[in-house]
């Protein structure tokens, strides 16, 4: 499995190396900014796993930031960090879509603890989603060569288009493009009953 990336905006980022270093040893890979801009900036260029925002930070506030964040990247989740419980800065979070939030101080285990939930959990999950569609990818098939109606080829654009949705961008490119395969194939045999009983419909 590959490594875990992280950011994390904190202008007292360098109180932080503890929680940086205990991440580093399990096998994570942190960036580290001090301000908002360049979080932005970072996130535009590298693909991250998980964002940790610092709410209270000189320049672009974590919600701020988190706004901008959002503007290109609506997927990844995002953990904002504040000292403070009340409820509008909470309200403008979930409408920035914020995945998690954490109430300083924080400790390493938290921090540890909340890339488990929100990025391993998504990963179990795709990779069950991968393994699901491989049983049903036979079975597909199989549909795909003895359809001989029009309603059994809705019922396997349906299951295509299932797995199109369940095979979402944090699935194995591989296996995104055995769906594209077997979509291309699906294509063909259908074109190859239209031309067989176009004349036939008419008659």
């Amino acid at each position: 499995m590959k490594s875990i990336r992280i950011i994390w905006a904190d202008d007292e980022i360098d109180l932080l190396k503890p929680h940086i270093i205990f991440l580093e040893e399990k096998g994570f890979m942190v960036d580290t900014v001090y301000n908002g801009t360049d979080a932005v900036e970072k996130c535009k260029s590298n693909k991250y796993d998980i964002i940790f925002l610092d709410e209270n930070m000189p320049g672009l506030t974590g919600i701020e930031t988190l706004e901008k964040i959002r503007e290109f990247d609506n997927n990844t989740p995002t953990v904002l960090i504040t000292k403070s419980e009340e409820e509008n800065i909470m309200d403008k979070a979930i409408g920035s879509k914020i995945s998690d939030y954490l109430i300083k101080p924080v400790n390493p285990n938290q921090i540890f603890l909340t890339v488990k939930k929100h990025v391993q959990n998504r990963q179990i999950i795709s990779d069950k989603r991968v393994t699901d569609y491989q049983a049903e990818f036979g079975k597909i098939g199989l549909l795909i060569n003895q359809a001989n109606t029009f309603n059994d080829w809705v019922d396997i654009y349906k299951k295509l288009a299932y797995w199109e949705l369940e095979l979402d961008e944090n699935t194995d490119q591989g296996m995104k493009e055995v769906l594209v395969m077997q979509y291309n194939e699906a294509n063909s045999q259908f074109a190859r009953f239209i031309k067989n009983n176009y004349i036939g419909w008419f008659e």
